[in-house]
Formats: structure tokens, C-alpha cells, sequence
């Protein structure tokens, strides 16, 4: 599937800053089974590129002197293969075992523990780990606004609620229980008829099974394996590491933030 995407960031200042940092996840992964046809970023300020230690794309943008909004547009297309299954295509260049480590934000409690002792088993394959993600969907509610992104997994299997990065760190959290590898994923996914769509979060979990090892790339929030409607921007080992837009700033008083992002089939 080809996918034409455009996300807009835009923070706006009720006074004005001598300075902003952001640390950009903003171009699609070098992934096997997608293929960037065009790309483009645009800010103001200064941009230096970078590979970090998961293998994402990222910019460092620093913008100087007086200024009230930072204005960050990105946008192209993106060439997306089917995926079987959710499997993904080899060239795996960090151990899986890296992404068995829990982080604040995916750190089990007693209440996870208990669920994911419910949910899942070590050594779960594809199908297991599709009903965790059900379980998941039907523990905690879909709302928008009900956490922030400094919202852990256990905060959110507590309160019921939440969006798809609490969903993702929660089914990361019951995979580090049972010492199962399984990493955050940031990027788009056309919404065609679905509730929720557009910038999104899932995972990618490593399965054994008698015809495939390696990651499966399941969507938690749709109980679904990810396919070729999904772009991938990033991952990490949570939302801190492999966040679209992170930064710091001096001065600017009150933040507001504007977000649009769009993104569907197209062919050309």
C-alpha cells in the first residue's frame, strides 16, 4: 500500500523563548518491507541528522533567539508491504533481549503480574498473544485525554482507561513478566472506517514457532496484527525512546499544542 502522510506539530507560547531543543523521530524506518518514496521535514532553526541506538532516523533541532511558536511539518509517501501474519522481514541487528527490560513507564506491578499471569504464558505464540492484546483492549477503555504520555502501565490498568501507547506499555509490561522480548512501535496507520487512527503506537513481539522466528508486529489497541496500513517511525523500549517529538525549553511562559496529522491510500 502506498501512503500519503502529513503531520503537523505546532507549539504556540504565551511569551516568547531564547531557546528550544527537540529531539525528532519524524522519518520512517529503513525497515525491509517499507520503502519512503518521499520525505520531507520542515522547521525552522538548526537540524542535524542521526541514527540512534535502535536503529531510528532522528533529527536534533535547536532553535535560537526570540521566538513565541515552533511550527514542525512532516510529510510524504511511504511504500508499505503486506505482512503475514504480522511477521516481519529479517535483518535484525540488536538481540531480541534487548527489549526485555522493563522502564519506568512499562515497569510490572502486583496488579500487572496478576494479569499477565491470566493473560499470557511464557513461550506464547501468535494467537496468545492476539488474546492478551483482547484482554487488554478490554481492561482498558479507549479515551482520549484519560492519561498523559507520562502515564505508566500500571497507572493505566488501574484507572481502567487510556490511549494506544497505555495500551502498548501495558502489553509490554505483561510480555517483561514472563521474560517474553517485545519493543514499542511509533508511526501512522491509515484509519480507513476504523474508531482510531492516524498517529498511532503498537509493538512488535518475538515469537518462536515451528515455521518463523523473529518479531510479530501486532497492533494492541485493534487486537490485530500490524499490515501494510501502518508506517513505522520508531522504536524503543517505550514511548520515551522512541517519541516523535521530545524536547525542553527556555522561557515561553504557558504551552498550548496543535497536532494534526492525515493519512491515506494513494496512488501516486
Amino acid at each position: 500500500m502506498l501512503l500519503s502522510i502529513r503531520h503537523e506539530t505546532v507549539y504556540h507560547y504565551t511569551a516568547a523563548l531564547t531557546y528550544t531543543i527537540q529531539q525528532l523521530r519524524l522519518s520512517p524506518r529503513p525497515d525491509p518491507h517499507q520503502q519512503v518514496r518521499t520525505w520531507e521535514i520542515q522547521t525552522t532553526g538548526r537540524r542535524n541528522a542521526f541514527i540512534d541506538a535502535f536503529g531510528n532516523i532522528g533529527h536534533m533541532l535547536t532553535i535560537t533567539g526570540l521566538h513565541d511558536e515552533v511550527r514542525i511539518l512532516a510529510g510524504g509517501t511511504v511504500s508499505v508491504d503486506p505482512l503475514d501474519r504480522g511477521r516481519l522481514p529479517g535483518n535484525h541487528i540488536l538481540s531480541p533481549l534487548v527489549f526485555t527490560v522493563p522502564t519506568r513507564l512499562t515497569q510490572p506491578d502486583d496488579g500487572i503480574v496478576a494479569f499477565a499471569t491470566q493473560h499470557v504464558k511464557a513461550g506464547a505464540r501468535s494467537a496468545a498473544l492476539l488474546a492478551l492484546a483482547e484482554a487488554i483492549r478490554g481492561s482498558v477503555d479507549y479515551r482520549t485525554g484519560a492519561t498523559e504520555v507520562t502515564t505508566s502501565a500500571a497507572d493505566a490498568l488501574r484507572l481502567g482507561q487510556g490511549v494506544c501507547q497505555d495500551h502498548a506499555h501495558l502489553f509490554l509490561s505483561c510480555c517483561h513478566v514472563h521474560g517474553i522480548p517485545a519493543r514499542y512501535v511509533s508511526g501512522y496507520i491509515d484509519p480507513g472506517e476504523t474508531e482510531h487512527g492516524a498517529s498511532h503506537a503498537w509493538v512488535d513481539v518475538w515469537v518462536e514457532e515451528v515455521d518463523f522466528s523473529g518479531w510479530v508486529s501486532i497492533d494492541v489497541t485493534h487486537a490485530c496484527f500490524a499490515g501494510d496500513a501502518y508506517c513505522r517511525l520508531a522504536i524503543g523500549r517505550d514511548y520515551d525512546s522512541a517519541a516523535p517529538v521530545r524536547g525542553v525549553r527556555h522561557g515561553g511562559g504557558f504551552e498550548s499544542l496543535s497536532v494534526r496529522v492525515d493519512v491515506s491510500p494513494t496512488n501516486s
